[in-house]
């Protein structure tokens, strides 16, 4: 018994009456053809049993349907809630979600960045370590959107974790606190920086001292040098990058036999997994990470589909008229708010 071949898009094509190029878009990109075309090609598909595959689809109609979120470190529990918002967006779209872990590396980013050119569609890169000049000429060539950035030209969404440190300094200047450490992220963290340079004046207007130490891997195990550096620069309290680098300054002092919040008062940042689980609990800034991803992936559907591929039947002409809106002529990103929550490492001067 003959073994029955499944039918193809040039089949469908041949059916329909119209050129393979057109009965692609037609199944993967109907808005892109008149509706009676796709109309046509549609029912061609169904009469024929046709089920397009993931490689045909990119081969002909130039896309892959599947992203790239880009991050400098997978394990580390602040990018779970990223991932899965730019996860439930995408595929509620139907494209797939590749994850890409650089390491804390700038030199791995911009590797895998050229690397996924014509591997994806597009990516959102997440807390670059990339200059601005290098997301800029990565973005010529692969559609971007960041997160926790600001590039001329490119979309992204920024957490506002900068005013949210703030809000720590406000926070212990208010328990009396006068000689605060800020234990500082990766020296390639663009939101660090942005972040001291939200610091300093703060500290002058609450009329503290801010003594800003680091560079400190943002992991658990460079708590306790940033913790012994606190220690020894005489601070009441310490605001750490982000939470993972806050567990490791409470494990520290545990050790070291120095009560928390009594002698020092510890913040960290992102109000991951865990944060109010540790002994004292976490005082931390809370961000809207999952709320962060979905938009990003907006942004950059929003531009995907305003890539518009050259129609070579003249049968999306029509759509001309009704011009798509680039997200890249944005002039600036997305920015949502943070908030301070207050736990039990922090407290008065004692």
């Amino acid at each position: 018994m003959a073994v029955r071949r499944q039918p193809t898009l040039r089949d469908v094509a041949a059916a329909a009456g119209v050129a393979v190029s057109t009965a692609s878009r037609a199944l993967t990109r109907p808005g892109r053809v008149n509706s009676d075309t796709a109309d046509r090609v549609v029912a061609a598909a169904q009469e024929l049993g046709y089920i397009p595959s993931a490689s045909a689809r990119a081969l002909l109609s130039g896309r892959t349907a599947t992203v790239a979120l880009v991050l400098p470190d997978v394990t580390n529990p602040f990018f779970f809630g990223l991932v899965r918002g730019t996860s439930a967006r995408l595929r509620e779209s139907g494209y797939v979600q590749v994850l890409a872990d650089t390491e804390e590396s700038a030199e791995v980013e911009l590797d895998t960045l050229r690397k996924l050119r014509g591997q994806v569609d597009g990516a959102v890169l997440a807390a670059s370590r990339l200059s601005d000049e290098q997301i800029a000429a990565a973005a010529a060539d692969l559609a971007l959107v960041v997160v926790n950035r600001t590039i001329p030209g490119t979309p992204g969404v920024l957490l506002d974790t900068a005013g949210g440190m703030v809000q720590a300094l406000e926070h212990l200047a208010g328990l009396g606190h006068t000689r605060i450490v800020y234990a500082s992220g990766p020296a390639t963290s663009w939101s660090d920086r942005r972040r001291r340079e939200a610091l300093v004046p703060a500290a002058s207007r609450l009329g503290v001292e801010l003594v800003v130490l680091g560079p400190y891997a943002p992991v658990r195990t460079s708590g306790a040098q940033a913790a012994d550096a606190a220690l020894a620069a005489d601070a009441t309290a310490v605001i750490t990058f982000n939470d993972l680098l806050a567990f490791g300054v409470l494990e520290r002092l545990d050790a070291r036999g120095v009560p928390v919040p009594e002698r020092m008062s510890v913040i960290g940042c992102d109000d991951i997994f865990g944060a109010d689980l540790v002994r004292p609990a976490l005082t931390t800034v809370e961000s809207p990470v999952e709320r962060a991803g979905r938009m990003a992936a907006d942004l950059l559907l929003a531009r995907l589909e305003g890539d518009r591929p050259d129609d070579e039947d003249g049968l999306a002409r029509d759509l001309d008229d009704d011009p798509v809106v680039d997200p890249r002529d944005a002039a600036d990103p997305v920015l949502l708010p943070t908030h301070l929550v207050v736990r039990s490492s922090t407290g008065p001067v004692g």
